[in-house]
């Protein structure tokens, strides 16, 4: 393990386990720190993971982030249109990490409306997007750049954007068994949804980090099981492959990029 490395590469290293079993699936990470962790992923622990270059085609390699220049030259295994995205989609075959704006005790999902009413909110966001059907066709994970109450809100979501673990909203002809919410990644720790009747569960702590700050910082209860572990430091090998996946260091302007535990 090295003893040099930043939040953001912790987190890197923390989501890319979220891939670690899937198999050959579609990998889809939205936002940065979210696609570092499925490129890593792809590169050690799953290299049967699928990613695309987010426009037509499929890759052998995962492309690094930021400027490429102009000699850079992806490497394309096959084409990949958004007809052959969708068959992976609606087959089970993709496993996203996105970055709600509210996840709710159920880990329902919301990334398009806050405050106001349904038919005036009070800011008005991305819309539900793919958020519904992704939700109940394949695996998701979650990534949290800021673990506080304003993301993990009491009660429900201000909008429901996707189906969680709530009986009340599930639709017709499915069952709680057909979700597959993975993991949580936050700047806190680590979590998952197998807590007792699918509650959200502390698995790991950053370096430094309590369980009461968790507890503290979300708007409703967390399963605390008997053993906590500390997350997992990275290893010079994945920080080499994060290095040369992200060489601008794009990760630092992601996360304020204090050593784990340091939140000052």
């Amino acid at each position: 393990m090295s003893n040099n490395y930043s939040l953001a590469e912790l987190m890197i290293c923390a989501g890319s386990e979220a891939f670690r079993k899937d198999g050959e699936v579609l990998a889809t990470g939205i936002g940065l720190i979210p696609r570092l962790s499925a490129s890593l992923a792809m590169k050690t622990s799953n290299t049967d993971l699928m990613m695309t270059d987010s426009e037509a085609f499929l890759l052998s390699e995962p492309n690094p982030v930021g400027n490429r220049g102009d000699d850079y030259v992806q490497h394309n295994e096959t084409w990949m249109g958004f007809s052959r995205i969708f068959d992976n989609v609606w087959s089970g075959k993709r496993h996203a990490m996105v970055g709600p704006t509210q996840i709710d005790q159920y880990g329902q999902a919301n990334i398009s409306a806050l405050g106001g009413t349904y038919e005036q909110p009070k800011v008005q966001m991305l819309g539900v997007r793919g958020f519904p059907g992704n939700s109940i066709s394949h695996a998701n994970s979650f990534f949290v750049p800021s673990h506080n109450k304003r993301v993990f809100v009491e009660g429900e979501c201000d909008m429901v954007a996707s189906i969680g673990y709530n009986p009340a909203r599930l639709p017709k002809g499915y069952s709680l068994d057909d979700i597959d919410i993975r993991l949580v990644v936050t700047d806190l720790c680590v979590m998952d949804w197998n807590g007792p009747d699918h509650q959200l569960q502390l698995i790991s702590l950053h370096p430094g980090i309590t369980v009461e700050q968790v507890l503290e910082n979300t708007g409703f209860d967390v399963y605390v099981p008997d053993e906590v572990t500390v997350t997992a430091a990275p290893t010079t090998e994945q920080l080499e492959v994060i290095r040369a996946l992200d060489p601008h260091d794009l990760r630092s302007k992601q996360l304020k990029d204090n050593p784990p535990g340091d939140r000052s």
